[in-house]
């Protein structure tokens, strides 16, 4: 597995690979790899002849009130993962490699951006969308592999490939749940014991939803008191918010059809955490 820091280096690295008839896949990481971050990692090496992965905690999605100076970061456990999964190369920047003194361009995809977690943190999606742009400029892959916990960013990226035309080819990846239900996390680790049983409010929300809507229940403001109940008979929970909306442009909707987003964000204590699933009705 081979490390790399600067950006003429993955960027040499890359051309190589692809000249010699490679296909490369991505996963951008912030670090503190969980089951999650490394089923990416399998689905990329599947996927594609080489595979790549950056570790960059990116400071410009993170809101002035926000944790970058704390969120999790262990390099060497990341680093034997990764060499447990079989990445090819790792890609892990300083700050001032990714953000040069008179930087000073963004990527900004307006629309999508407006709601969910572009309300309560307005500069992460272009912070977001910015770095993952210069990644794939970086790193020229054929394909990139993100979470579908994160479902508003996937969507993003999405929208950003499509507008830009990259010709790159984006991955989703079903939520790495723990065994209780909890989305995988990095920030599951700031939780005590007693706010980890409380985060698993998230996970009932969605359960009760998806019971509701398989039901006779379509009416999304009914639904929605339903989960704020839920959320709120737990201890720590302060509800950002809970939304039913259009999968693709994240409108609220009044009436749930044949697929609708649920989203979910919830602070448990003082960590922020997301959670989402599509409601759909039931083939069985």
């Amino acid at each position: 597995m081979e490390i790399i820091e600067t950006v003429k280096q993955i960027q040499k690295k890359s051309e190589a690979l692809k000249f010699e008839g490679h296909t490369i896949a991505l996963v951008p990481t912030m670090g503190f790899f969980h089951e999650g971050h490394l089923e990416l990692m399998r689905v990329g090496k599947k996927l594609a002849d080489k595979l790549i992965i950056s570790i960059f905690v990116n400071p410009t999605q993170f809101g002035p009130a926000e944790d970058f100076g704390e969120y999790p970061r262990d390099m060497d456990s990341d680093l034997a993962g990764a060499r447990d999964v079989g990445v090819d190369i790792v890609f892990s920047p300083s700050v001032s490699e990714m953000y040069p003194e008179g930087f000073q361009t963004n990527v900004v995809v307006e629309r999508a951006t407006q709601h969910l977690c572009g309300i309560s943190r307005p500069v992460y999606f272009n912070g977001v969308t910015t770095v993952v742009a210069k990644l794939f400029n970086m790193t020229m892959p054929h394909l990139a592999i993100f979470g579908q916990k994160d479902y508003q960013q996937l969507m993003v990226i999405n929208r950003m490939v499509t507008d830009l035309n990259m010709p790159i080819r984006i991955v989703p990846v079903p939520t790495v749940r723990e065994p209780d239900g909890l989305a995988m996390s990095s920030r599951n680790s700031y939780l005590d014991p007693e706010e980890r049983k409380s985060a698993l409010c998230l996970k009932k929300s969605l359960d009760l939803a998806d019971k509701m809507f398989q039901g006779p229940e379509k009416d999304a403001d009914i639904i929605k008191k339903a989960i704020v109940s839920l959320i709120q008979d737990h201890p720590f929970t302060d509800i950002d918010y809970v939304s039913l909306c259009d999968p693709e442009n994240f409108e609220d909707i009044e009436k749930l059809g044949e697929k609708t987003l649920l989203a979910l964000a919830v602070r448990i204590g003082k960590t922020r955490l997301i959670d989402n699933c599509l409601l759909q009705v039931s083939s069985n």
